[in-house]
């Protein structure tokens, strides 16, 4: 088997060799010399090395970031922040506030990213600051729950918005919903194991409709606004919830639509210059996106009601049909690309998380394997996507809100710690960028707040995300910790990671 094995692999990878002692030894991008003869079985090896390739600039950094945060969020979110607020007030500052968190969040990580430009974001940073153990509890998590959770609730986005023309009246199929967005996450999975360079491009293309979405929305709500049409904003704040707990699940909803302005961090090696880059992408994003998300939520409120929105599972279709009338068609056409497009990048640069883990030996080997003709981590992508399939199994967008975003923001919380750390630890590492000492723990406050009032506000979903942060710690010191495994062991994850690079063209990267 191990004989037919090898020559196949060698059929459909010309100039790589396999060592004859041991065929199932995993196979790495070095490429040996070889001298030409006249035998025409022999071929001359390519000596590119396969590396993550840097080719992501300025432009493609704001647009990453544009595309993760103007995603899915800011339509279906502002129900979920209006609902736990209880009034339009409050919502709105729930809204400036999440914004401007973001912001605070987004220069620390400036100073995380230059300090330690590492692909992998968080998982580099805690990695760098506390050790083993805390990053790959972050990383457990990460492809557990709130990688695979945002891309469901990206994927069922798009699929409502994409049948909900067809069922103006009454309820969409669950069926329906869920075969469309597995549909969406198992093609953009494919895009993105096949070219980076598509798949960025194709983000321009998202851009452009997610910022014609937000634009009509904010166009046509602020036309209604001011032609006199104020009586949803009389008396903002009457029936403000006065419960901590509940205000602090309404950032959830609103930190979800943010959601996004740290994820470029985690391709910090495939971005050229990245010390001036990184925090540029970072500043002109973030001013940008709290500018449209306040202005789009003015935009919704001028024209429906709160009790309107509480009602409305799609809520740019319900703006639309009341203010648009025959054009009412454009608006879920335009939401579902912008979703679509959410949907591509987040699953792009969540899979570079896993492919930094697997190669720091947190995960199997196989997930750190790199296509050969493609350069992108193909065993990663297949991964989560496979994941994301398994959180479909629930159409409640807002529960899995909840529950993704309390554990993000749990390890955000570790992150900034670990700034903080850091810099009392090791006060003379290289800093490009450092932030005032006030921001990180201000910053550091707010997580803490948000973390840990909610325990009591949805005791499930909070316990759910700690009962799988611990079972990572059994995992941990039995797949990492543990280095004399048996052999059986070292044998099947070997086996299996000369598997994946058969299945996938595979090899380790340099």
């Amino acid at each position: 088997m191990a004989t037919s094995c090898t020559a196949h692999y060698t059929a459909i990878m010309p100039g790589r060799r396999i060592p004859a002692s041991d065929t199932t030894e995993p196979l790495t991008a070095e490429m040996e010399p070889m001298t030409p003869t006249s035998d025409e079985n022999k071929t001359i090896v390519d000596t590119e090395k396969t590396v993550l390739k840097k080719e992501l600039g300025l432009l493609e950094g704001v647009a990453i970031i544009i595309g993760i945060i103007i995603g899915s969020g800011i339509f279906i979110s502002p129900k979920g922040v209006l609902q736990e607020t209880g009034s339009v007030g409050m919502s709105l500052v729930v809204w400036v506030l999440c914004g401007i968190l973001s912001m605070v969040g987004a220069l620390c990580y400036a100073e995380l990213g230059t300090s330690i430009p590492k692909s992998g974001g968080d998982y580099a940073y805690i990695n760098t600051a506390f050790g083993s153990l805390p990053s790959f509890l972050f990383l457990w998590d990460a492809n557990l729950i709130f990688v695979p959770t945002t891309n469901a609730i990206m994927g069922l986005t798009f699929a409502k918005y994409v049948i909900q023309p067809f069922f103006p009246e009454c309820t969409m199929p669950d069926s329906a919903i869920r075969l469309i967005a597995a549909l969406a996450i198992c093609f953009l999975t494919f895009i993105n194991c096949w070219n980076v360079k598509i798949t960025t491009k194709l983000q321009d293309f998202f851009m452009i409709t997610k910022v014609g979405a937000i634009l009509l929305v904010i166009i046509a709500g602020m036309v209604h606004l001011f032609m006199g049409n104020t009586q949803n904003f009389e008396n903002a704040f009457e029936g403000t919830s006065t419960e901590p707990g509940q205000i602090a699940v309404s950032f959830y909803s609103g930190i979800f639509s943010y959601a996004g302005w740290n994820y470029l961090n985690f391709m910090t090696e495939e971005l050229q210059n990245p010390f001036v880059n990184l925090p540029r992408a970072i500043y002109i994003s973030l001013p940008l996106v709290t500018c449209v998300y306040v202005l789009a939520n003015i935009a919704y409120l001028a024209v429906l009601s709160p009790t309107a929105m509480l009602a409305s599972d799609a809520i740019a279709v319900t703006f639309a049909d009341k203010l648009m009338s025959y054009g009412s068609w454009v608006m879920p056409l335009l939401v579902a690309f912008s979703a679509f497009g959410g949907l591509s990048v987040h699953i792009m640069t969540s899979s570079r998380l896993c492919f930094v883990g697997a190669r720091q030996g947190h995960f199997p080997d196989c997930l750190a394997l790199i296509n050969y003709k493609c350069n992108t981590p193909t065993s990663s992508l297949v991964f989560l996507g496979v994941l994301s399939l398994g959180y479909l199994c629930t159409t409640n967008i807002y529960s899995l809100i909840e529950y993704a975003s309390f554990v993000e923001s749990m390890f955000i919380l570790c992150s900034i710690a670990g700034l903080l750390y850091l810099r009392w630890k090791n006060p003379g590492m290289e800093r490009p960028i450092k932030v005032n000492i006030i921001i990180p723990i201000l910053f550091l406050m707010i997580c803490g707040f948000l973390v840990f009032l909610p325990l009591y506000v949805r005791p499930v979903e909070v316990g759910m995300g700690i009962l799988i942060t611990a079972s990572g710690i059994p995992a941990y010191f039995l797949f990492v910790y543990w280095e004399n495994k048996p052999a059986f062991v070292q044998n099947s994850l070997r086996m299996l990671t000369y598997c994946t690079q058969l299945l996938f063209h595979s090899v380790k990267g340099e």
